[in-house]
């Protein structure tokens, strides 16, 4: 098995404008498919990110408050997941309960240092 990060970008609940209850109909749909990969054997974990936060950069270590990227995409959150390849990988990335609201889940497999 390999492990890959889901990468999970797109806009902000609040930039979108939902209300209390469009949140929760959407954290829903969240646990669902969070379910789903647990009935399928398939191991994951991860969590949301608070939309703004600070980076380093540079050799002068440059301190920026986030949000971090120009457009209205931001990294709202993370899964690492252990399935065989990366076709496995895009199958369960199917899940993601975002894509109706414009989101995107960018797949990586995580590299791997031997000793």
């Amino acid at each position: 098995m390999k492990e890959f990060m889901l990468v999970f970008l797109g806009a902000s609940y609040e930039e979108l404008g939902l209300s209390p209850e469009q949140i929760q109909e959407r954290m829903g749909k969240w646990f669902a498919w969070s379910e789903k990969m647990n009935a399928e054997g398939i191991e994951h974990k991860g969590s949301a990110l608070m939309p703004t936060g600070r980076s380093i950069s540079g050799p002068d270590k440059v301190v920026t408050d986030g949000p971090f990227l120009e457009g209205k995409e931001v990294i709202g959150g993370y899964y690492t997941i252990k399935v065989k390849d990366y076709d496995a990988a895009e199958k369960v990335a199917q899940g993601f309960p975002e894509f109706d609201l414009g989101g995107t889940v960018e797949i990586r497999e995580v590299m791997v240092f031997n000793q």
